[in-house]
């Protein structure tokens, strides 16, 4: 049997290991966590988060083919393949700060496997992360290796509050990049069989490393721009008397535009919209549009400002 251990019970470990379990049977999922209450929560009745229809994805496998424990040494070691779903916060001090990924928590969980592998380990990037932190992560683990392969994988998630476990169910796409590389492709097909579980194949879409990771990072990019987009043109409807309510539905009836994401509002994003401004040798494009957002972002704010003084 296939094992399955994902390092991180968060909102994005705990729902797609419990819909792997799911659609997966024949394979063993643990999810793990250092905090005792997180998973204390996630084997009671009450889940330490709501996701429409995650309640009952989680009873149907918890106990079968679906676990939740802060062994995380232990299962760590047993697992085939390793998701890394750890939080990635804004780094507050230092190179890159209130911009640039924190991946302490990552570097921690890359030394710890390297500490208690003793088999092959396929290491799946489940969290956003910069791009080229798979290479950072592979030095950490091929210099701590005692013999041991690792092969690094990257499957971004793409996953919305409110419908996630849609998302899960029918994925626009599922994204897995990894190396060139006859281990590379032997490890991004291991990984493609799990999904081909339930994901038509025409919807697992394969590329190289740095493409999956920076392919999450200009998603959250080209969302952003449609946000900023219609906030600026909420200030243009301000001026003239128009509607943006109205104007954003008329030009979402556009097929080749679409209503998604055409609301206007204060201001775009949760911790997880992070532009692609974390390499510190940032492209020129890249830089680009990050500074056309956040200009843009701002607009919102500081006429909301002005209209109450």
């Amino acid at each position: 049997m296939v094992k399955i251990c994902c390092i991180g019970a968060g909102y994005v470990g705990g729902p797609t290991m419990a819909v792997i379990a799911l659609k997966c049977p024949d394979i063993e999922v643990v999810v793990v966590d250092i905090s005792k209450p997180r998973i204390e929560a996630w084997n009671s009745d009450t889940l330490p988060i709501y996701e429409p229809g995650l309640d009952d994805v989680v009873k149907q496998c918890r106990g079968r083919n679906l676990f939740f424990s802060t062994d995380v040494e232990k299962h760590v070691a047993e697992a085939d393949i390793i998701f890394v779903s750890v939080n990635t916060p804004t780094k507050t001090r230092g190179l890159g700060a209130g911009k640039a990924a924190d991946l302490t928590y990552w570097e921690s969980a890359a030394r710890m496997i390297a500490d208690v592998s003793k088999s092959d380990k396929i290491v799946v990037e489940k969290s956003t992360v910069p791009v080229k932190t798979a290479e950072a992560i592979e030095k950490i683990l091929t210099h701590n290796s005692k013999g041991i392969n690792y092969q690094i994988l990257s499957n971004p998630e793409f996953l919305a509050e409110g419908t996630a476990i849609e998302d899960l169910f029918k994925p626009d796409r599922v994204l897995i990049g990894g190396r060139e590389t006859p281990e590379g492709r032997k490890a991004v097909q291991a990984l493609k069989d799990v999904y081909a579980h339930w994901v038509p194949e025409d919807r697992i879409l394969t590329t190289n490393l740095w493409s999956a990771e920076l392919s999450k990072l200009a998603a959250n990019a080209f969302l952003a721009q449609r946000i900023s987009s219609v906030n600026a043109i909420s200030a243009l409807c301000e001026a003239t008397g128009a509607n943006v309510s109205e104007v954003a539905y008329a030009v979402g009836k556009d097929t080749r535009i679409g209503p998604k994401f055409l609301n206007a509002s204060v201001g775009f994003g949760d911790q997880d919209q992070r532009l692609p401004e974390e390499p510190v040798r940032e492209p020129r494009g890249v830089v680009h549009v990050q500074h056309c957002c956040r200009q843009e972002d701002r607009c919102p704010r500081l006429r909301l400002q002005e209209g109450h003084r």
